[in-house]
């Protein structure tokens, strides 16, 4: 999110953290945590997904903006962690990997949607991690060409895949995580800011530096996705009838 975001019209406290209620209501499929000290699943293991701290973006009581992006865990074949946060995220990303079982050695893949500072805020954390930030994707200083301009799919295994969705930057990317018990899951980042975007199209079109190549990323999504992850809202179920504005 950048510092041209237009005033949210949500004016209530965020969520910084999930309770364990909360975490319990995680999209998750069948299976247990991590094994070997909350490292990767074993071949084949449905993969989890788990908000660990959920967005938000308001107007507080003094007329300032705040805004900081969802951090999500995913967790099966490969351990996935999709946005960082901002750099004041640090204690609370790292506390919210140990309750899981997990350090930041042993993830295996950083995906940053796009490189607003609340999204991208950690990945110092992650040295040993593939990083896939907007369309790079490197690990340490060795970068691969993939072909996310020309609207290819990165493919990470065959549950979880990494799409460009450009419009709200030029070079967002969303992923997609296949699950057994609620169907597609798809992380977007700020192509959907919040639930209430779709009724409030201004809340994402004021902020999209590509209003119409935006639209049609979302339109994809939501044909596509059972839940959404946006990036300043809560997880959403999609409701198929809904048309994208």
């Amino acid at each position: 999110m950048d510092s041209s975001r237009n005033e949210s019209r949500e004016n209530s406290t965020p969520i910084l953290l999930l309770t364990s209620g909360e975490l319990d209501q995680s999209i998750t499929q069948t299976g247990g945590a991590g094994r070997g000290g909350g490292r990767a699943m074993e071949d084949g293991s449905p993969y989890k997904v788990t908000v660990l701290k959920e967005g938000y973006s308001y107007l507080d009581d003094g007329g300032q903006f705040r805004a900081d992006g969802t951090i999500t865990l995913v967790q099966g074949r490969h351990t996935i962690l999709v946005d960082t946060g901002g750099p004041q995220d640090k204690d609370t990303l790292l506390q919210q990997l140990e309750r899981h079982g997990l350090t930041p050695q042993d993830v295996q893949y950083v995906v940053c949607t796009h490189g607003h500072v609340d999204h991208v805020g950690n990945l110092n954390l992650f040295p040993d991690a593939t990083h896939i930030v907007s369309f790079d994707i490197c690990k340490g200083d060795v970068y691969t060409d993939h072909p996310f301009k020309q609207g290819a799919a990165y493919t990470i295994d065959e549950q979880v895949s990494v799409i460009p969705t450009p419009g709200h930057t030029g070079a967002d990317v969303n992923v997609v995580v296949k699950t057994e018990t609620h169907g597609t899951v798809v992380i977007a980042g700020d192509l959907f800011e919040k639930e209430a975007d779709q009724s409030d199209p201004s809340l994402w079109q004021d902020v999209s530096e590509n209003p119409s190549q935006q639209a049609e990323g979302r339109k994809h999504v939501l044909a596509m996705a059972d839940f959404i992850v946006p990036g300043h809202g809560a997880m959403f179920k999609v409701q198929k009838e809904t048309q994208p504005s």
